[in-house]
């Protein structure tokens, strides 16, 4: 689940020894660049809720705003610590912004913080999810049908269409799966705002990665459709 309760909340400041929060960006004594602690979290480094609804807008302020403070140009001629400090925190918020700004990535990345990151990028593409074994099965037949009408000489609009039609079971299935992930995203950001048990928070993310692997699995079969049609 999230970090432990026995992970560090603290760091110190390379310039004056002092303690600071782990998601401060500054020293609060010194008022200095602090290192880029390796447990932060995208979330805790943008100061926003470990939540998968969030404001776009306040997202981008916050991005834009810590890439003024951490620009190297005002590092020049600090330290070296502090350079390399200002260097790290500005990849790091790169990357942070990169990934929270989109929905999908923002689950993908917050299953990956609780211990629940898909096995691997291909797990979607290699492994049938049971939900999905009836229509897929049925378009595998499809596909092969087509396939041999192509190869056969038919004309395209005879096996392109059968392709489009094949094609509207998958997208309904994605439609489904995207107002199932919205409706688990309010859930878990509800289970945040009440302090939730381990448990009922488990049971949010078990149910976001099932739907999430899902979702992935659809859109490598309309991925495939895609080729088929441009083939």
């Amino acid at each position: 689940m999230s970090l432990p309760s026995s992970a560090p909340t603290m760091q110190a400041c390379q310039s004056c020894g002092a303690g600071a929060p782990l998601d401060a960006h500054f020293c609060p004594q010194c008022t200095k660049i602090l290192p880029l602690p390796r447990q932060a979290d995208y979330f805790g480094f943008l100061g926003v809720p470990r939540k998968l609804n969030l404001d776009a807008a306040d997202l981008e302020r916050r991005f834009r705003s810590l890439s003024r403070q951490f620009h190297p140009d005002y590092f020049y001629n600090a330290t070296p610590v502090e350079r390399r400090a200002s260097l790290e925190r500005s990849s790091c918020l790169n990357d942070a912004y990169r990934t929270l700004r989109q929905p999908g990535a923002r689950i993908e990345y917050l299953l990956k913080i609780e211990g629940l990151a898909p096995n691997g990028s291909g797990e979607a593409a290699r492994q049938v999810p049971p939900a999905l074994l009836e229509e897929v099965f049925a378009l595998n037949e499809e596909l092969a049908e087509i396939r041999d009408l192509r190869e056969g000489g038919s004309a395209a609009g005879e096996w392109q269409g059968r392709l489009e039609r094949a094609r509207q079971p998958i997208e309904a299935r994605r439609v489904e799966h995207e107002a199932q992930l919205q409706e688990l995203a309010a859930r878990w950001d509800a289970a945040v705002d009440r302090g939730a048990t381990d448990g009922e928070r488990r049971a949010v993310l078990d149910a976001l990665r099932d739907r999430f692997l899902e979702r992935n699995y659809i859109a490598n079969l309309l991925a495939g459709i895609e080729r088929e049609l441009n083939s």
